[in-house]
């Protein structure tokens, strides 16, 4: 099947018909609200994976970041385990930390270690707190029981909230949705960043229980590998690129977190987004069809 020719992905070249012509910074780039938290944050995010997640480029990272800030993205995003992003965006947002809302991750599951990591994280990003600080990327029991346990990372998250040394408490996961429908009733969470593509109905779904806890909850939801890391360019194209970003700001989320190589991926995503019109129900049917055989490719997170 050649999905470049079917209806939905001939509707999205129309749509961004000009990739060359430049942007404007005056062009709205639209927010929503981030759950509970009242904040508002750009429906598209910047994450901390691509040139970000990298050591020594900041020649290329650092203008990246300015980039999107300049073109109207708010909400950015790193984490302790991404290479050299923390310090990337501690060079970029100089004065400009206010006018952001900034989220970091830590993947130390004992009280101390992730303290150790809040400290470097802020020293790294050049900062006195977080907007949002987030456990990273729960996958297994054993997770859990570190994390709550008399020792756990819990404390940390707690301590750190009550020092204003972070805002809001954040958690992630991309592996396995049945623990992270355990995890969120077991704290007042106040995000949650999960996969959010139109592959994931198909296997193993974090649409069905995570999405819904999450919402009944009133969590702020954050939408990770929107674009599959490329996956769904290099069977897609870039036409694809544009039904996948819709069809995860479809979804009842706040923001497509969104990792970039370089400041052209950027420039698209950012059309993309300011042009954004939700996509019928029909439609998301007919993409989670069309994607069906490439499935498992798509979700290579859970392999």
């Amino acid at each position: 099947m050649n999905l470049e020719q079917t209806p939905t992905f001939r509707s999205e070249r129309r749509k961004v018909h000009d990739r060359s012509a430049p942007l404007e910074k005056k062009d709205v780039l639209r927010k929503r609200i981030l759950g509970n938290t009242g904040e508002e944050i750009s429906i598209l995010g910047l994450g901390g994976e691509g040139v970000l997640r990298t050591f020594e480029r900041g020649k290329e990272a650092v203008p990246l970041i300015q980039r999107a800030l300049e073109l109207g993205v708010t909400y950015f995003e790193s984490a302790r385990a991404y290479g050299g992003s923390e310090s990337y965006y501690g060079r970029a947002l100089k004065e400009r930390r206010k006018d952001v809302f900034l989220a970091s991750k830590s993947q130390d599951r004992t009280r101390d270690g992730a303290l150790r990591h809040l400290e470097e994280t802020l020293k790294n990003m050049r900062t006195d707190y977080l907007d949002l600080w987030m456990i990273h990327d729960v996958r297994t029991a054993r997770d859990m029981d570190l994390i709550f346990g008399p020792s756990g990372a819990i404390k940390a998250f707690e301590e750190a909230q009550k020092n204003r040394r972070i805002r809001f408490i954040g958690v992630s996961g991309h592996r396995n949705p049945a623990i992270l429908a355990r995890l969120l009733p077991l704290f007042p969470f106040d995000v949650v960043l999960m996969p959010v593509n139109p592959a994931e109905p198909h296997y193993w779904s974090f649409f069905t229980d995570v999405m819904r806890i999450a919402n009944e909850k009133g969590m702020g939801v954050l939408g990770m590998k929107t674009l599959s890391r490329g996956v769904c360019v290099k069977l897609f194209g870039e036409d694809g690129v544009e039904a996948f970003l819709r069809f995860a700001m479809s979804q009842p989320i706040s923001a497509a977190v969104v990792g970039c190589d370089t400041i052209e991926q950027l420039e698209m995503n950012v059309r993309i987004a300011r042009t954004f019109e939700p996509m019928s129900e029909r439609d998301q049917e007919l993409l989670t069809k069309k994607v069906t055989s490439y499935a498992r490719e798509l979700m290579y997170y859970k392999l």
